[in-house]
């Protein structure tokens, strides 16, 4: 009568797994199988109820599979039919028609395990959970296609083990060696494309295919609210890296980029500190506690142990010649990625538009900036000097264990380290939400905080400092909340890490006892096994730290990162030139431009300002006058028609030989919190100190700097509010007379003073405007009277245009509304002429009194 099944081939136990030099067969595909197929089948099992209970199914309006998502599927039915052919291999070519238990246990494992990943995909890809989309595959998917991997690459443990088949003698050795690179391609092909998700639908992709009502209404709340993303940090890790590579590697210093490579081999050398210094520790009690004889002073040893500690340093490195060698190497590196990260911010926020700027936060923008750069070196440090080496010291004790010791050691410490590790991750994961919702508490709390100061003076004004102190209080609170939530599930964490390092640590040390106290072991060998484990878990105490804070960083750059995506409207078409400068004509051909689509700003405008002459623009607030000067200055592209200076578009010139031809005046002038002298030098910042007095005086201000106590060195505080109005225009003056442009905007340059300074700073702005082509915005008309042509907007188009004379003559628009100002300014016998060319003396001619 046959006997049952065998589960292993005759002479091989479960008890006895290293046989060798190796692992054997029947150890390593048991205990790879049941561990991925129990843990899949029990934490899907549960995915796929949750899915079918809660799922809402998603119908998108096409049904397009990406070809990636093809191999997908493929890569996951050849990984279900290779166990088959592999047993019968193994029953043929091997075992010699014996089938053992545990190539049916693998076979059936397989075939269980790779189906239900395919239902997982589907489930994911089909159905959408009570949640914000997903950006990727779930966490169950995602360790099943890691523990996969991992498995397959357990089997180089062996290439010393006769058993197995890496020597290629025999025609089943081919046969096996040939299936595992299938199976190892297989695997590693099934792992990344996991991670890369072809199957999914993302959030984008189901707004382009369109959904139900439902989830629309969900996704449609993700879009507006970020702060309600649950994504996770990790998304798009290579693309994140990729814009960060030109800020860390120097690609343009060699001595920079020696000290990185030599920093990597310091790296290197303290992995081989950390494996010799429990070696030399176990060899020095092994020489103290012979079996026979005296013990033998090991002085020897005791030297090399020391040398070799003081190298390594602490349990983490932490003070170790090594590491202390190699953050001293690596402080020009970083700082060689903080000054090109805040460089390259800085030139972009200038390169962005004025539309972007105008919707900006301060506060928040410079809280972004910031943490953003503090995140890239943090990220950088963690990575390198953190992350990699733990994973690194983990792999070596894994192997050393396994090949030193036994390998039931080296599958306790595995099994610990990736419980551990998975273990933070998904608790980490999970609290990201509480990180992100804190962040955007913080840059509230911070941009409140900013622009309340900058508006003191309007506070004041209405006595809202209690308000104030309340919005900042609300604020405050809601920022605490999100605070306390990300401390105590931080708590959590720590405390779950604790258990799972705990219970690896006494199954380890009871383990050692026992194979000491049969005799298998040697007591250095214990003391050993207690100082690497206690080593390794020193790091791997901080491992949790060290992800939540590349995790942080993460988040801390997403801002960054989007900060450097915005898109710059304007752009120099490629291969753009400089603006040659010839007479000075400015012409407007059929302009038509909109803020937005709903609502047109200018409509159809076309006007010419020939060389040396002044044309006024007037109209109603909102008529599209500042447009105007803003497209001149190329803040804004037209969307029709053509600007052209000197017969030139603009659009196909460089900006900033448009702007450094135009010379600007606003109505409100901001000066920079700086001397005078700095404020009016910005003009021509290489401009000598007596050009800058030359300017001053013309705009009539350098005797009342030269009253000041500072003189020139007299710093004008933040925008310039400790000058009066007059003094700020004044110095605006200067300093548009000492750019020397060609053009001349006057953006309603008078408006905001009263009529004596008015009149004061008018002969400062003929001498800005004489022998220049000059545009002006006017409020008061009877400063452009005396313009060489004047223009009328109403509703986005020109509406009357002429002369002073000639547009009095018309009765229309213009008419009517200087009769409302000689009315409004109670002047009853006021003449319906100008009263005087010194209001407005820009036109030709130069300065009339």
């Amino acid at each position: 009568m046959e006997s049952a099944i065998q589960y292993c081939p005759p002479n091989i136990t479960l008890n006895h797994p290293w046989v060798n030099h190796g692992l054997t067969r029947c150890f390593l595909d048991t205990v790879s199988t049941s561990v991925i197929t129990g843990f899949l089948v029990l934490f899907g099992s549960i995915e796929s109820i949750v899915y079918r209970k809660y799922g809402s199914p998603i119908q998108p309006r096409s049904w397009q599979r990406s070809k990636l998502f093809v191999v997908q599927i493929m890569a996951a039915i050849l990984l279900t039919i290779l166990p088959i052919v592999e047993c019968f291999v193994q029953l043929y070519l091997v075992h010699n028609g014996v089938l053992y238990g545990y190539l049916l246990l693998y076979t059936l494992g397989n075939a269980i395990v790779w189906p239900l990943s395919l239902h997982l995909v589907y489930l994911e890809r089909n159905a959408l959970l009570p949640s914000i989309p997903a950006r990727g595959h779930g966490l169950i998917l995602l360790i099943f296609w890691t523990l996969t991997f991992v498995s397959q690459n357990l089997a180089f443990l062996n290439m010393k083990n006769e058993d197995w088949w890496f020597d290629l003698e025999t025609t089943a050795d081919v046969v096996e060696f040939s299936l595992f690179i299938v199976r190892f391609v297989s695997t590693c092909v099934a792992f990344l494309l996991g991670l890369k998700a072809p199957g999914l639908y993302t959030s984008e992709r189901l707004y382009r295919e369109g959904l139900g009502s439902g989830a629309r209404s969900l996704l449609e709340e993700d879009q507006t609210d970020p702060s309600a993303s649950n994504s996770s940090p990790w998304n798009n890790f290579f693309a994140k890296l990729r814009t960060l590579m030109p800020f860390v590697w120097p690609k343009k210093a060699p001595s920079l980029q020696l000290r990185v490579l030599f920093c990597f081999l310091l790296l290197g050398a303290g992995r081989v500190a950390n494996v010799y210094v429990p070696v030399l520790y176990k060899m020095l009690v092994d020489s103290m506690t012979p079996a026979e004889g005296n013990v033998i002073f090991r002085w020897d040893l005791v030297l090399i142990y020391v040398a070799v500690k003081f190298l390594q340093g602490g349990g983490m490195g932490g003070v170790g010649f090594l590491n202390n060698l190699r953050s001293f190497l690596w402080i020009p590196v970083q700082q060689y990625t903080t000054r090109e990260t805040e460089i390259k911010l800085f030139d972009h926020l200038h390169s962005l538009s004025l539309r972007w700027h105008l919707g900006r936060k301060t506060g928040e923008v410079l809280r972004v900036i910031n943490r953003g750069t503090d995140s890239i070196n943090s990220l950088l440090s963690y990575l390198l000097f953190n992350i990699f080496p733990t994973i690194a010291d983990i792999l070596i004790a894994i192997i050393y264990f396994a090949t030193a010791f036994n390998p039931w050691f080296s599958l306790i410490v595995f099994v610990t380290m990736a419980i551990y590790m998975g273990g933070t991750i998904a608790v980490t994961e999970w609290r990201t939400k509480y990180k992100r919702q804190m962040n955007l508490e913080d840059n509230k709390l911070r941009g409140r905080a900013v622009d309340s100061l900058l508006n003191f003076e309007t506070v004041k004004y209405y006595g809202a400092e209690q308000y104030e102190v309340e919005q900042y209080k609300d604020i405050m609170i809601r920022y605490q909340i999100e605070e306390w939530k990300s401390t105590a599930s931080l708590n959590l964490l720590n405390t779950v890490q604790n258990i799972i390092m705990t219970i690896g640590l006494l199954a380890g040390s009871l383990l050692c006892v026992h194979f000491v106290a049969e005799q298998q072991l040697t007591i250095g060998d214990f003391v050993l096994f207690g100082t690497y484990i206690v080593q390794l878990y020193a790091p791997l105490n901080w491992f949790g730290t060290y992800y939540r804070m590349i995790q942080q960083s993460f988040i801390d750059m997403e801002n960054m990162l989007d900060l450097l995506k915005e898109r710059q409207e304007v752009k120099d078409n490629p291969g753009a030139q400089d603006l040659v400068l010839k007479e000075g004509t400015i012409e407007f051909q059929n302009v038509s431009f909109s803020y937005r689509p709903d609502k047109a700003i200018l409509k159809d405008v076309s006007f010419t300002v020939l060389p040396g002459k002044t044309l006024a623009i007037v109209g109603a607030s909102g008529e599209g006058k500042s447009t105007i000067i803003r497209l001149l200055f190329r803040f804004f592209d037209v969307q029709d028609g053509a600007i052209l200076l000197d017969g030139q578009d603009i659009r196909g010139v460089k900006q900033s030989s448009v702007r450094q031809a135009i010379g600007v005046v606003p109505q409100d002038t901001v000066l920079f919190n700086s001397t005078i002298k700095s404020n009016i030098q910005y003009g021509r910042v290489d401009a000598t100190d007596e050009e800058v007095y030359e300017a001053a005086r013309a705009a009539d201000i350098h005797d009342r700097i030269l009253g000041f106590p500072d003189g020139y060195e007299t710093v004008v505080g933040e925008r310039g509010l400790k000058l009066s109005g007059g003094e700020k225009q004044r110095v605006a003056i200067a300093r548009t007379l000492l750019k020397s442009p060609k053009f001349v905007l006057l953006d309603e340059a008078t408006s905001a003073l009263d009529t004596h300074t008015e009149r004061n700073i008018q002969a400062s702005l003929a001498r800005v405007c004489r022998n220049r082509t000059t545009l002006v915005v006017a409020h008061r008309l009877s400063t452009i009277a005396n313009a060489d042509q004047i223009i009328v907007l109403q509703e986005g188009s020109i509406a009357e245009r002429g002369s002073h004379e000639e547009l009095l003559a018309l009765k229309g628009v213009y008419a009517e509304m200087w009769n409302n100002q000689i009315s409004n300014e109670g002047d009853s016998t006021a003449p319906t002429t100008p009263v005087s060319r010194e209001f407005f003396p820009c036109s030709d001619g130069g300065l009339f009194t």
